[in-house]
């Protein structure tokens, strides 16, 4: 199924360099650039609420921008945000077709749980694929029902939506099933570490 582009409006940005970023961000506007397609890079501000919302939980959105009344479809390429505050600070567009397939980083889930006493560690976050420009997945799903410890789930397992292949070696585990009783935490090493710690210390005191 084809995905609806979200339409953004967004203005030719015409100053440039840190203060004009600033001042833009100040004024609720997000800088971004178009690029694509042989075409010279357009820069654009963007209002910074609607780009958020259209953002929102999927990086690779399809985008039909209009800019100053001229219209680009594009996917959102590169996305930065501020460790921090919630927004978006910069977006890099590149132009598309409906009729071609690009690369892109696809998020990996896991759905359904594994047998009691393993857990589902996703060693693979993102996988690398070739999709239609139009129908992205937001994700590609990893079911791990029933999986036992010991197991782990790769690539060429993986079901994917029509039209979407990996482009990423079939043998990269995705997923490995492990044995939650075998697994240190870093909560654990800390625990420890101030244990020892206090042991210390207490036999300093003591001499």
């Amino acid at each position: 199924m084809a995905n609806k582009a979200i339409v953004l409006s967004a203005q030719e940005r015409k100053n440039f360099g840190k203060g004009a970023s600033r001042q833009a961000r100040r004024d609720g506007l997000v800088p971004g650039v178009v690029y694509g397609h042989g075409a010279d890079p357009l820069h654009i501000l963007l209002p910074a609420h609607e780009t958020a919302l259209a953002l929102r939980g999927n990086d690779n959105a399809l985008i039909k921008l209009d800019v100053d009344g001229e219209e680009y479809l594009v996917l959102s390429k590169a996305v930065q945000r501020h460790p921090i505050r919630p927004g978006v600070q910069h977006v890099d567009f590149v132009l598309v077709n409906r009729n071609e397939k690009v690369e892109v980083e696809i998020a990996v889930t896991t759905v359904g749980e594994v047998i009691a006493g393993a857990s589902a560690m996703i060693e693979a976050t993102t996988i690398l694929a070739s999709a239609p420009a139009i129908s992205i997945p937001e994700n590609i799903e990893v079911d791990v029902t029933g999986i036992e410890a010991g197991s782990a789930i790769r690539v060429e397992e993986l079901t994917f939506p029509e039209g979407v292949e990996a482009i990423v070696d079939g043998e990269t585990v995705v997923v490995n099933i492990v044995d939650e009783s075998a697994m240190i935490t870093a909560e654990d090493l800390e625990s420890d570490a101030e244990v020892e710690s206090e042991e210390a210390s207490e036999e300093e005191s003591a001499e």
